[in-house]
């Protein structure tokens, strides 16, 4: 069998291939080893479906159509299996996964020549935090997709010890890791013993101390601060005419990564032509109007995720809303961020103490904190984890290409 790694996330994907002793990432978007987990739909059933960047780019162009991200928010839950529309045709959500899943395929196979029919998929340790039922039926469908996608072959490993299986890679004497991988959708932890000699190993069950995992990551992040920082603009918390506050439901939809597609339906053109009377002034409810008409939620949400991003390098920057109203900023303090994110924070690091706890271990028996996921770049996660592991030595990995690569090494162990 022809062996790949494979991780499906919220935001981005890649593949991975063995490669001799290594493992070599794989071009799966131009010269790009990572792709977002986008995915349009022209209204115009003769266009193509366009993936990734593409996707993403022909949305901001206003094409007609439906952009879906964060398909893997949904599995594990009853949308599933329900069709979304798009213009006159109705679409399973499954059967998006199952095409995003299958280009990933067809492109890695077309940039190795070979024919990958075995996989070892990334997972985070929880689907679903409190059900344990649909943490089973999310990894089912996710298998379901990807042999439908083409894989004959399905397994699973947790995307923090594929992390920890490419740090391994890099370390000279045995450590005891926390893995702590905050992506866009779930965070994961894992607390694994590693060193050289245990590189080799066909199992390493016994090196795995402990696994956890909670839904709180990047997403999340996003969304809160789009609903401090942007939404106001748009009437968020105004108070009507009538001492009324507008009702947030709207905000929360448009601060939700896979949920602002819903807004856009026809059916929801009566709700809001029900709020205008919540609002005092005319400003704020014609802005959100725009917002709707043009479809920019996902232009607002990605203007605050880059926001997000500028903090961990700037104490200060400019959310640009100039697609709403010509010359409207809205400033954005890293000090406004660290407090609007404290209690998400301070719950990540309540379960990475947990998760060390389970493994039957103190702080002070920890070794290293490894860093991956595209939100552990995020600076202030990281000062909360090392505030808590004052003695733990602190490795930022490849917050893009560890898991993956990772998944990599795994899948050359398994399928050998």
């Amino acid at each position: 069998m022809n062996a790949c790694g494979v991780d499906f996330g919220t935001s981005n994907s890649g593949v991975s291939i063995p490669d001799g002793e290594s493992v070599r990432l794989v071009e799966v978007e131009g010269e790009a080893t990572s792709i977002p987990s986008a995915v349009f739909f022209a209204l115009e059933e003769s266009q193509p479906v366009l993936y990734g960047r593409a996707a993403v780019d022909e949305y901001l162009d206003g094409t007609p159509g439906r952009l879906m991200r964060s398909l893997k928010s949904v599995l594990g839950s009853s949308l599933m299996q329900e069709t979304t529309a798009i213009g006159s045709r109705s679409i399973v959500y499954a059967d998006i996964l199952t095409l995003y899943l299958r280009t990933l395929r067809d492109r890695a196979c077309a940039n190795t020549g070979a024919d990958l029919d075995a996989v070892v998929l990334g997972r985070p340790v929880r689907f679903d935090d409190d059900d344990s039922d649909c943490d089973r039926d999310a990894q089912a469908t996710l298998e379901a997709c990807a042999r439908a996608a083409g894989f004959r072959a399905v397994e699973f490993q947790f995307e923090p010890i594929a992390a920890a299986f490419d740090y391994e890679r890099t370390i000279d004497s045995e450590e005891i890791v926390l893995v702590i991988d905050v992506g866009g959708g779930t965070a994961d932890f894992s607390v694994i013993r590693l060193s050289p000699d245990r590189r080799s190993r066909a199992s390493r069950i016994d090196d795995v101390l402990a696994n956890d995992g909670i839904h709180i990551a990047g997403t999340d992040f996003d969304s809160r601060l789009n609903m401090s920082w942007v939404m106001p603009t748009l009437g968020y918390r105004t108070i009507g005419p009538k001492g009324l506050v507008v009702p947030s439901g709207v905000y929360f939809d448009l601060s939700t990564w896979h949920r602002i597609n819903l807004l856009y339906a026809p059916r929801f053109l009566g709700t809001l032509r029900e709020l205008k009377a919540f609002f005092a002034e005319p400003e704020p409810y014609r802005r959100l109007m725009h917002v709707i008409d043009e479809r920019l939620g996902h232009l607002l949400l990605g203007e605050t995720e880059a926001a997000k991003i500028e903090l961990s390098q700037a104490p200060r920057t400019l959310i640009d809303l100039d697609r709403v109203e010509r010359g409207l900023v809205v400033p954005a303090l890293r000090a406004e961020l660290v407090e609007l994110l404290d209690d998400l924070l301070a719950r990540l690091v309540r379960t990475g103490n947990a998760t060390i706890a389970a493994a039957g271990l103190t702080v002070a028996d920890l070794s290293t904190l490894y860093f991956t996921g595209g939100s552990s770049g995020m600076r202030a996660l990281r000062d909360a984890f090392a505030a808590s592991f004052p003695g733990s030595r602190i490795v930022v990995g490849d917050l893009f290409g560890s898991v993956v690569s990772g998944l990599g090494i795994d899948a050359a162990r398994r399928f050998a």
